[in-house]
């Protein structure tokens, strides 16, 4: 899908311009023009990015193949970004996926590309029919607004993550099973996932609002700076949140241990109870004894009883004794 959106001057807006009206849009300094490819195929989207629009062709092949970090170009009269959005599989909270945005930034147009829908990308796109004096601000902040929505989407998906490490802490003392060993590795490797994606993309938005660009305007680095600010603070959440997700971790492994250990102990009790009742028995000849004994043989019967009774005793005092000692 091919979407554009173009403010004039005057405020008038329309949408969905043809390819053609591109050009035209661009010869006006004043206009604003928006084109957003969502889904669209390389050999759809190429020879627009570089007939229409001028684009270098290494920039193009950058923008047509996803597997860029968050980094900045700039090629003179524009800019080529890569950003990166998060999301979080509802079927598997562990499992977190970044979706990547290129964007082309010209003095007054922007140029959008994605192979999945993004949200933060839609409410923008939406947002210019609650307000239209948006537009009128420039593209270059349009592109601010673009990048907070973004930055905006990682909280609700690091609040999310931080509820499931509150809830795997929980059942790690009532039930601590295979599946939360795999669940907190999955967390472990989502969070290592996203901290990759921000160290990269803080430094970007750095660049935004420090260096001296020609198509960023001076008063809006303010508005990179505060979006500067989130990322800082989102990348402490998220070292933080690692720092849960080891803790949680090492709670599981002691809790498994110490189970472990209770089990270790509660046989070994039984196994020294039943030590010297086997002894007892192997040293009188139990089975050779109980295969031939006659129950109205009072001296048979007798020494029946007498080593059983032994061997309760025995019993009974080496529980006390163990209880006594507090090994159990």
């Amino acid at each position: 899908m091919i979407r554009s959106l173009h403010c004039t001057q005057d405020g008038k807006v329309r949408t969905d311009l043809t390819v053609d009206e591109y050009t035209t849009a661009l010869q006006d300094e004043s206009d604003v023009l928006w084109v957003d490819f969502t889904g669209e195929p390389p050999e759809v989207c190429e020879p627009i990015l570089r007939q229409t629009f001028a684009f270098h062709p290494l920039a193009v092949d950058d923008a047509l193949q996803e597997s860029h970090v968050p980094k900045v170009d700039d090629w003179g009269n524009y800019l080529y970004l890569v950003l990166h959005a998060i999301a979080l599989d509802r079927h598997n909270p562990e499992y977190i996926d970044t979706l990547e945005l290129d964007i082309f930034l010209g003095s007054n147009y922007i140029v959008t590309h994605h192979d999945q829908p993004i949200h933060a990308v839609d409410r923008v796109w939406e947002s210019w029919h609650r307000d239209e004096r948006r537009l009128k601000k420039g593209a270059d902040h349009l592109l601010y607004l673009i990048a907070d929505e973004l930055v905006a989407g990682y909280m609700p998906v690091v609040e999310e993550i931080d509820q499931a490490i509150d809830e795997i802490e929980d059942r790690i003392f009532h039930q601590p099973r295979n599946p939360i060993l795999e669940q907190l590795f999955g967390i472990k490797r989502g969070l290592l996932h996203v901290r990759r994606v921000l160290t990269p993309q803080r430094e970007v938005i750095n660049k935004l609002a420090r260096d001296d660009y020609a198509v960023i305007d001076v008063d809006d680095r303010v508005f990179f700076r505060d979006i500067y600010d989130h990322l800082v603070r989102l990348h402490d959440i998220n070292d933080s949140l690692r720092d849960l997700a080891t803790g949680a971790l090492d709670i599981y492994l002691s809790t498994v241990n110490n189970r472990m250990n209770e089990v270790m102990k509660i046989l070994t009790i039984i196994t020294t109870i039943f030590m010297p009742i086997s002894f007892v028995a192997g040293f009188l000849g139990m089975n050779f004894f109980a295969s031939d004994l006659v129950l109205n043989d009072w001296a048979g019967g007798g020494l029946l009883l007498l080593t059983t009774a032994l061997m309760v005793f025995i019993s009974v005092s080496l529980y006390f004794w163990i209880r006594a000692r507090a090994w159990m």
